[in-house]
């Protein structure tokens, strides 16, 4: 504006800026950042002078010391001397320190990632989303795979980081991929890595399920999540996606777990289909799939106890009394155990999910407590025989009216009657008994109504009378609250 002819008043006025300092610039011929001078300069003393020499001994010694364990070292030893308020003094030196004369700090060094040569995966869980099947928290966990280079991903739901969902969700990547890519990695999975010390790096398991894919195992070191980068970034931005997508949906809840199933595959659909070209490039590479999955479930062998239970990965299972005493053969998959016999599957079981827990059905026992009515008392697995809360109020009812025996028997009836014909159709016979106002219910009524719902082909609740409401009553309170008032003075 100067060299238009403008005056300094009206440049200065233009510029934003007082007269004084427009020509304290004009005079300088240097801009305001060139204007200024580095503080090299301390302010006030430095409270830590006299004892950096022994701080700066122990970080040399010992450079995780954090400075904050310094500091109250110091406040320990020299009381009075430091005041909390110095804390952040020390922890700026100490910083300086570290940037300028401490050791060196870990790189991070980029990779290159080459088409078709590494796959990573990894479990996380899904808790802190908030999703629920029918209105039930749906605790869960992803198996998640990707290719490095194209990015390409998929996910399995699990209950747990066992072998057998690593196995499922492995191979089911792999068949969906269509082809096998040259090296997998995983982090230090109990499942897959055996612990320090151990002569085999990789599991028995682990290794022979990669030697079926003629894939080269790889994981990373203990501690290095950023060696697995690929899959905790696929990670974080997978569950941002259903988070954002719960959120335009207006709801967490699915009404089953197929529902939900179908929810994460168009997710997946979507995420995926901007990888097409990259995907496209290393396809042509992955190599030819085998010619059969491998069988993802754990053989065991155990002996039915003389409770008609099997203790399987520290849980405990009933199977029917007809087995008591025989080896029967179990194959524990990652949600289920399928029970076999004389090579013939006899049962499938769901497979619980942590340990000491039991899975007792009252089908398999009775046939005994039947027989032993004075057992069911103080039998230990009693809990498990009250299918529904309408068993277990029918027998509440029973022991308000009878000895405990008479009551057990008149319940072990009704339970027999279930495992026999139709639990839900029982379920429904007690229903309509206690709303019809039946005090005690006992096995004669309920075997009565049973076999009329049966022949009906429908159950038919009760019909319950509702009076009409007088609405002139409530009128009342409000016009003459006054007199309602002092009469209840």
């Amino acid at each position: 504006m100067r060299k238009e002819n403008k005056t300094l008043v009206e440049s200065a006025c233009k510029s934003g800026m007082s007269e004084k300092t427009a020509r304290k610039y004009l005079e300088s011929s240097k801009l305001p950042s060139e204007l200024q001078k580095e503080h090299t300069w301390r302010t006030r003393e430095d409270p830590f002078e006299s004892d950096w020499p022994e701080i700066k001994g122990m970080l040399e010694t010992e450079p995780r010391l954090e400075a904050l364990t310094i500091f109250q070292y110091f406040q320990r030893e020299k009381p009075g001397k430091y005041q909390d308020g110095q804390l952040r003094t020390l922890q700026r030196r100490i910083k300086r320190w570290r940037a300028t004369e401490g050791p060196p700090k870990d790189v991070v060094f980029a990779q290159e990632h080459h088409p078709g040569r590494l796959s990573q995966s990894d479990f996380t869980y899904m808790g802190e989303l908030g999703i629920t099947i029918a209105h039930k928290p749906f605790d869960h966990l992803l198996y998640h795979f990707v290719l490095t280079k194209s990015n390409w991903e998929t996910v399995r739901i699990c209950f747990s980081e066992s072998f057998e969902s690593l196995s499922e969700g492995f191979q089911a990547a792999l068949w969906e991929l269509g082809g096998v890519p040259e090296r997998h990695q995983t982090d230090s999975l109990s499942t897959a890595v055996n612990k320090e010390g151990n002569p085999e790096e990789f599991t028995t398991r682990y290794s022979a399920l990669m030697k079926h894919y003629r894939i080269k195992p790889m994981r990373t070191n203990p501690g290095k999540g950023n060696e697995n980068g690929d899959v905790e970034q696929s990670h974080y931005r997978f569950k941002n996606v259903i988070d954002q997508e719960l959120l335009l949906r207006g709801s967490r809840n699915f009404n089953s777990r197929e529902d939900y199933e179908h929810f994460l595959r168009k997710l997946l659909g979507r995420k995926n289909a901007g990888r097409k070209k990259a995907l496209a490039l290393e396809r042509p590479i992955l190599r030819p799939l085998p010619g059969k999955k491998l069988d993802s479930f754990a053989p065991a062998i155990v002996r039915v106890s003389d409770r008609s239970t099997i203790f399987v990965h520290r849980n405990t299972y009933s199977v029917n009394s007809r087995l008591i005493g025989e080896k029967v053969k179990v194959h524990v998959h990652a949600e289920y155990l399928e029970l076999f016999y004389a090579q013939k599957l006899l049962e499938r079981i769901p497979r619980l999910r942590g340990e000491k827990k039991r899975f007792i059905q009252y089908r398999h026992v009775i046939d005994s407590l039947i027989k032993k009515p004075g057992a069911f008392e103080n039998y230990k697995y009693k809990q498990d025989m009250f299918p529904t809360t309408g068993f277990r109020m029918l027998y509440d009812g029973l022991l308000k009216a009878k000895s405990p025996r008479t009551a057990a028997k008149e319940y072990l009836k009704v339970l027999n009657l279930a495992a026999k014909e139709n639990e839900s159709l029982v379920d429904e016979a007690i229903r309509i008994l206690i709303q019809t106002g039946t005090r005690v219910i006992v096995s004669q009524a309920v075997n009565e109504l049973y076999y009329g719902l049966k022949q009906s082909g429908s159950p038919k609740s009760p019909e319950i009378a509702i009076s009409s409401v007088n609405l002139a009553e409530y009128d009342m309170l409000f016009t003459n609250r006054e007199a309602i008032w002092t009469s209840m003075n």
